[in-house]
């Protein structure tokens, strides 16, 4: 496979734990001719489908891979090349590349599966990281979430940047006993979480609760933060879904879990069965109800949000973005409204709350 001018189009890696990709529909054609960031196809991982992009530009001349194929990340599926290369030529880099590709083991690449954990604030914190730039961006997920809800966020970014997402006190693997769920207390573990690993500065990425995280860090850390990207954020207003946190605080069964995670996206066939059972198996470790329960207090009260933030971000010195879903149905995007000038506010169209996950490519340009 020595040829320089054939380029193959191979099964992504999103987040630590894929192994392995369903390739639901393809959405470009041989002979087309793809530009950086073309939609390719539709890939489903056991956690949620995505959009493929394209890494290299040019001309798309063997889809491999059929649709339904269930294929392991590396595998091939497809082949640019310019036109002057001849079919014979594409056949044999194709059979060589088949016959030289090895699927990884799942504990190949990313021994311990990819993660690691640190002992900080009086916590220890799970955490994973990508990338090995001088630029350090840290990834702070929302209320019930976990390090894996970037698992399309994390990858893109390492390309220029060292990308840490950690998982909060009370959730993912790190410690479960909270001795203070406020805003201002988790912000803290955040600063605490850089301390332990000597990272001096960073750039935070929150979503949801970990955007309200983000800006508290940055209002008492602001020596810490080179910038903010709030996806969602909390602390921008009263209103919340409070039947949701209460809801996904409770819930024991799929028939109770299924609709309450539909309700984080605008699409809500893409709240597939492994997500609902991940979320049932967190909500079943020991000290998780009572983790949540104290978490969720310290922002919100009834069917409001207790934390405004709106001032403190307003006096804040770096760039802020803020990134929302005009279909978010846990916090309203009107939050984003009436913000600082010097702030940029993103709304996407169409999407949920979880947008880094609905429109990930979308998310990942601004981000970028």
């Amino acid at each position: 496979m020595s040829d320089e001018r054939i380029t193959a189009i191979t099964m992504p890696k999103w987040g630590l734990s894929m192994i392995e990709g369903t390739v639901m529909e393809w959405l470009a054609e041989e002979g087309d001719e793809l530009k950086l960031g073309d939609e390719i196809m539709e890939i489903e991982t056991e956690k949620i489908a995505n959009t493929f992009e394209a890494l290299d530009a040019g001309l798309l001349r063997r889809k491999v891979a059929r649709a339904d194929e269930v294929l392991p990340i590396g595998a091939l599926l497809g082949v640019l090349a310019p036109s002057a290369v001849s079919d014979a030529e594409i056949d044999a880099y194709v059979a060589e590349f088949q016959e030289n590709y090895v699927p990884p083991e799942p504990d190949e690449e990313d021994a311990g599966g990819g993660f690691d954990t640190v002992d900080a604030a009086g916590y220890r914190l799970r955490y994973s990281k990508m990338g090995d730039a001088d630029e350090t961006v840290i990834l702070i997920h929302g209320f019930g979430g976990d390090a894996e809800r970037w698992l399309f966020t994390q990858q893109p970014l390492a390309v220029k940047a060292s990308v840490y997402a950690l998982d909060l006190p009370g959730h993912g693997a790190s410690t479960k006993a909270i001795a203070d769920g406020s805003v201002a207390a988790l912000a803290g573990v955040v600063i605490g979480f850089m301390d332990a690993l000597a990272i001096t500065r960073a750039r935070l990425i929150g979503h949801s609760l970990g955007g309200a995280i983000a800006i508290q860090a940055a209002i008492d850390h602001g020596d810490r933060v080179e910038s903010l990207a709030l996806i969602a954020p909390a602390g921008l207003g009263a209103e919340i879904n409070a039947a949701y946190i209460n809801g996904f605080i409770t819930a024991e069964s799929r028939k109770q879990m299924k609709p309450l995670l539909q309700q984080l996206v605008a699409d809500p066939s893409l709240i597939n069965r492994a997500l609902i059972n991940d979320m049932l198996q967190f909500k079943r470790i020991d000290g998780v109800t009572e983790a949540l329960s104290v978490i969720a207090a310290g922002f919100q009260d009834g069917a409001v949000q207790t934390v405004n933030l709106r001032d403190g971000l307003a006096g804040l010195s770096m760039p802020v973005t803020v990134i929302w879903g005009s279909e978010d149905k846990i916090i309203p995007p009107s939050h984003a409204e009436g913000l600082p000038e010097n702030i940029e506010v993103e709304i996407l169209n169409g999407f949920g709350h979880l947008v880094q996950l609905e429109a990930a490519s979308e998310v990942n340009h601004l981000l970028a």
